[in-house]
């Protein structure tokens, strides 16, 4: 066997689905070898996607996907999907082809020291030593992927170990597939502790980390907010893990919550800047925390906590149930407390104003009521890929998600251009997952901004060529967060010098003439452009009723959309 082979069956052996790359040399064998014992390749566009495609995957399965890249630039283009990857705490595998081992320091085509620098954004960097060792190296790298805190591993593989061919298979370091992730629980003098800190609370609340989702928590955390009665939001991928439908959700109050709890219970969401660092003024200066997480060392960081729990998340939340109901049954955190009041008032002034912003829109229209004619037609269950500065936070608050693992955004690395990448990892795992369990698959909606989609427009002919009925939508107001309304854009590029216009354009600002939608006509797919709520509704439907190939819809909103006034921003102020 030679090394592609050894690495194929290794990769197999270990539950390896998916492989997402762009060959060339040296890594064209190691695709061929994957197709040939059942791993199914996709090759992407640009090594970016393919990267973003296989943390999806982990996200969405908990084992890792690879990303197969050439030397030099192919892993440097998908060191971006690393970085991504390791700061939402994703399983994910890179296999990078390298230069010959007797062409090292020589100037070798497209050499650089990959291992080193794949090194910041690992949990492990390795390269095999012979080819006998690749199954042995590929056991062990799946295993730091998924254990403890999921994160990225990097497998170097020079040319001529690819092509090298074992002399004595016995002499094959074969191994067993790697065992699920380790289940940890707490001791229950801790559950205790944090039980009792919780529901002494006057004004509690529990927030949910998209690290509940990873941890298939979800009907233990049902459970457990059914029990204690408690207001809780989500974070933006923890949406769905209990329905943002419930009740007990507050997300529609977040800013009012976050400030004023007095004892907040963090479910595998940490303290970074998506939470704004549990620090004022987003957070009461007095809150207690109570933090959940796998990793240890994430527990008190950047601001104090009061309990730690440490370990697997559904595990702990099951201890927490059997815990509430041993010393708390019958004594839920009632409707009628002053905290809840307090709370339900801010939901529905907040709703309100969200309405009065779907109501003043016109023609084009604006995010909200552009989301509010999508969320009609949507069906329960499908995929939301969101992505883009306004396009995304509004879609944060606009669409409703009942089900978990059904959101993906910028995540904890705010990362734009993850959209095409994501959402073909989506429908591959979907398609794949209804097909063991004998049903439709759900669809996959990918609504970004017109500038977010730029990053990974291409994709769209990966999305065709590979029969996935995508749903792509952008929503065009002409720029980053906003840009020129097309007479202004005109006006600007007719009358200003051709050398001038870099001086005098809007760094925000994009082509408004641009019609997106005939890309996807190159592609012998469905794009459609459009202006009129009503034209939204019917194209939607048709994209809907397509489920052998993708389709695009081109919405032009209205130029100067955004938010409606926040009360606190995400980041500091630009002096802009």
């Amino acid at each position: 066997m030679d090394g592609a082979s050894i690495l194929a069956k290794s990769l197999a052996d270990q539950g390896v689905e998916y492989m997402f790359g762009i060959v060339g040399i040296p890594v064209m064998e190691v695709a061929i070898a994957a197709q040939q014992i059942g791993i199914k390749y996709i090759g992407m566009r640009n090594e970016q996607s393919a990267s973003y495609a296989a943390s999806a995957v982990g996200y969405l399965t908990g084992r890792p996907a690879v990303c197969l890249v050439v030397s030099g630039p192919g892993l440097i283009h998908a060191l971006a999907g690393m970085a991504n990857a390791k700061e939402n705490c994703w399983p994910m595998m890179v296999v990078g082809g390298s230069s010959d081992t007797n062409q090292e320091q020589m100037g070798a085509f497209q050499e650089i020291p990959q291992v080193e620098a794949a090194r910041q954004y690992c949990k492990l960097s390795a390269r095999p030593n012979a080819v006998e060792d690749i199954p042995f190296y590929v056991e062990k790298a799946v295993r730091h992927s998924i254990q403890g805190r999921p994160g990225v591993v990097y497998l170097d593989l020079p040319g001529d170990l690819i092509r090298a061919v074992s002399q004595d298979e016995e002499r094959i370091r074969w191994t067993l597939r790697s065992p699920e992730p380790l289940i940890s629980v707490c001791p229950p003098s801790q559950i205790h502790i944090a039980l009792d800190t919780l529901m002494s609370a006057k004004r509690p609340l529990l927030v949910i980390g998209k690290g509940a989702a990873y941890g298939r928590s979800e009907d233990s955390l049902r459970r457990f907010i059914d029990q204690t009665g408690l207001p809780f939001l989500p974070t933006p991928m923890g949406k769905g893990v209990v329905s943002d439908n419930h009740p007990q959700c507050v997300s529609a109050a977040r800013s009012k919550a976050l400030l004023r709890a007095d004892v907040i219970f963090l479910v595998c969401a940490r303290l970074n800047w998506i939470l704004h660092f549990g620090l004022p003024p987003r957070f009461h200066q007095n809150v207690q925390f109570i933090q959940l997480d796998i990793a240890p060392e994430e527990i008190g960081n950047n601001a104090p906590s009061t309990v730690g729990l440490f370990g697997n998340v559904n595990a702990i939340v099951n201890q927490m149930c059997q815990g509430f109901e041993e010393k708390f049954s019958g004594k839920k955190f009632e409707r009628s407390q002053p905290w809840w009041k307090e709370l339900e008032s801010k939901v529905e002034d907040n709703k309100q104003k969200t309405q009065m912003m779907i109501e003043s829109s016109g023609i084009p229209m604006n995010f909200y009521h552009m989301y509010d004619e999508i969320c009609k037609d949507l069906p329960g269950g499908c995929i939301i890929v969101n992505e883009g500065a306004n396009t995304m936070d509004i879609g944060r608050t606009m669409i409703t998600h009942n089900l978990p693992r059904k959101r993906l955004d910028a995540g904890s690395f705010g990362t734009m251009g993850v959209g095409s990448g994501f959402a073909i990892a989506a429908a591959l795992v979907e398609m794949n997952q209804a097909l063991k369990e004998d049903r439709p698959p759900c669809r996959v909606v990918c609504v970004q901004g017109d500038s977010a989609f730029g990053f990974g427009g291409m994709e769209l002919e990966t999305a065709a060529r590979y029969h996935l009925p995508i749903i792509f939508i952008i929503a065009n107001n002409n720029g980053i967060y906003n840009g020129l309304d097309r007479e202004s854009y005109d006006t600007v590029t007719t009358e200003a010098e051709q050398t001038s216009l870099p001086l005098v354009l809007p760094p925000v600002s994009l082509n408004p003439n641009i019609c997106y939608e005939k890309i996807m006509h190159a592609f012998g797919c469905r794009g459609v452009e459009v202006i009129q709520p009503s034209e939204l509704h019917l194209s939607l439907k048709e994209a809907l009723a397509d489920t052998e190939r993708p389709s695009l819809l081109h919405v032009r909103i209205e130029s100067t959309s955004g938010r409606k006034q926040q009360e606190f921003d995400w980041l500091t102020k630009s002096k802009l």
